[in-house]
């Protein structure tokens, strides 16, 4: 379905060949920006309004709704009671009539009286972009700790919209004590009873912060480092997390298939390992309470040692995506411009979709690139380009690795044995029955094999 400017439509025919069965409408209510506004942000990457309203579709359809119809209405002004202006919400009235409409998904951010009077006047339910994000995430979250902060972020949003929709929500109930009273009402027993499941859910979120730092704790002793992939969603972080990890997480074309986060081993070309962590995919305009309450999963991304920027450099947003990708980690702390920003090496995905001129222009770009921001063209679908991506991974953790020459009698075959599982082997010869080997360890084993093996550092 192509997305158009929105003309009333009432008599538009159906797109779906009549089906009423959950038919759902997609809005895009987008700010028309003026010569002077569009001008000024000609260095940013701004969206396209038909490829924010395709991405909005492509939410609701992962909650397997049927969109029956999607339409652009620009709107010069946000109006306090009802978002869009009188005219286009009585004109949407007349297409949700005609259409058997039983949802409507606004694509922006609605204030709890945006949303009642848009129910009103439509008379179905309205949905935002973040009511529909969360939705999303409930069906998603399979672990005991998605659903925890799925329910902590959904709670939040609920709060806010316990507005005086209905009567009943302003009768009083009785008092307590002899003085009797006015009681409370129906709308502040309901906020009350919000409240108090939040802070259960808080308490047992601290609980799983704590059961993760001692996780944390334990691969440190190991130790295993931590290479952590970040992305907007449907980037192609699980197919790549496949690709590199022979696991079997979800890997479909579709927003946020993959929630709760997964942690595999990650086998380094010179024999060392990391450990590799897929996290929630982002996306533009993630609610706050979304960011808040992943928190506690989002801290493997704040602990990692290398941080995978995952891009699917074919996306005619690649460049916006980058961005709302960028904001999200400096809302967790993590400045890309800053020194925590060395931290991040960009892959750019799906390069398989290119022509081979089109791929050796990416290349130039790529090489044009400072040293400290590098990126790397793959294809988590065919595997190209994975063995350069391996490698620079592996010298980004080998900076906090000490490389130490050493000669060992080949007949010492345990400590050939415990150097092979403790420390990465870059070189061994055999010289007059004796191994001469190069070997990169963590700063936390160093002193054992200076002292065990007579290691020097490496010149």
């Amino acid at each position: 379905m192509e997305p158009r400017q929105f003309d009333g439509g009432a008599d538009r025919p159906r797109s779906d060949g009549g089906k009423a069965t959950g038919r759902v409408i997609v809005i895009g209510p987008y700010l028309r920006m003026r010569r002077g506004e569009a001008d000024a942000q000609t260095d940013h990457a701004v969206r396209d309004s038909e490829a924010r309203l395709e991405e909005a579709k492509g939410l609701a359809r992962a909650i397997d709704l049927v969109v029956a119809d999607a339409l652009i209405a620009p709107i010069g002004q946000i109006r306090p009671a009802t978002y869009l202006g009188k005219g286009k919400v009585e004109e949407i009235s007349g297409l949700i009539a005609g259409h058997g409409i039983e949802l409507v998904v606004m694509d922006c951010a609605l204030s709890p009286i945006q949303q009642r009077n848009l129910e009103k006047a439509w008379n179905t339910k309205v949905l935002d972009r973040t009511g529909l994000i969360l939705e999303i995430f409930g069906r998603r979250a399979k672990t005991k700790e998605g659903a925890l902060q799925v329910e902590l972020a959904h709670l939040n949003y609920q709060r806010s919209r316990l507005v005086r929709s209905w009567t009943h929500l302003e009768r009083q109930r009785g008092g307590f004590g002899f003085m009797g009273g006015p009681g409370e009402t129906q709308i502040e027993a309901d906020r009350r009873l919000i409240g108090d499941r939040i802070t259960r859910l808080e308490n047992e979120l601290k609980k799983v912060q704590a059961t993760r730092r001692l996780h944390r704790a334990g691969r440190q002793r190991v130790p295993y480092r931590v290479v952590a992939l970040v992305g907007y969603t449907n980037a192609g972080k699980s197919t790549l997390f496949n690709r590199l990890t022979r696991a079997d997480v979800q890997a479909v074309d579709m927003l946020f298939a993959t929630l709760d986060p997964t942690l595999r081993a990650l086998n380094l070309p010179h024999g060392g390992k990391a450990m590799l962590s897929d996290t929630v995919g982002f996306i533009s305009n993630l609610p706050t309470q979304l960011v808040a309450a992943f928190r506690a999963t989002l801290e493997e991304v704040l602990e990692a040692d290398v941080i995978l920027h995952v891009r699917d450099i074919s996306h005619e947003d690649a460049e916006a995506q980058e961005r709302d990708v960028e904001a999200v980690l400096r809302q967790l702390g993590i400045d890309p411009d800053a020194g925590s920003g060395q931290r991040i090496i960009e892959v750019w995905n799906k390069i398989d979709r290119f022509d081979p001129e089109e791929r050796e222009n990416l290349k130039n770009i790529a090489a044009r690139r400072p040293p400290e921001r590098p990126c790397f063209l793959v294809s988590a679908h065919t595997g190209e380009g994975l063995d350069e991506l391996l490698l620079a991974i592996e010298n980004r953790l080998a900076t906090k690795r000490a490389t130490l020459d050493l000669s060992i009698d080949a007949s010492d075959g345990a400590g050939i044995s415990w150097l092979h599982r403790n420390s990465e082997v870059l070189n061994k010869e055999l010289h007059d029955g004796r191994f001469a080997m190069t070997v990169r360890v963590d700063e936390t084993k160093r002193d054992i094999v200076v002292s065990r093996f007579a290691a020097v550092p490496h010149a």
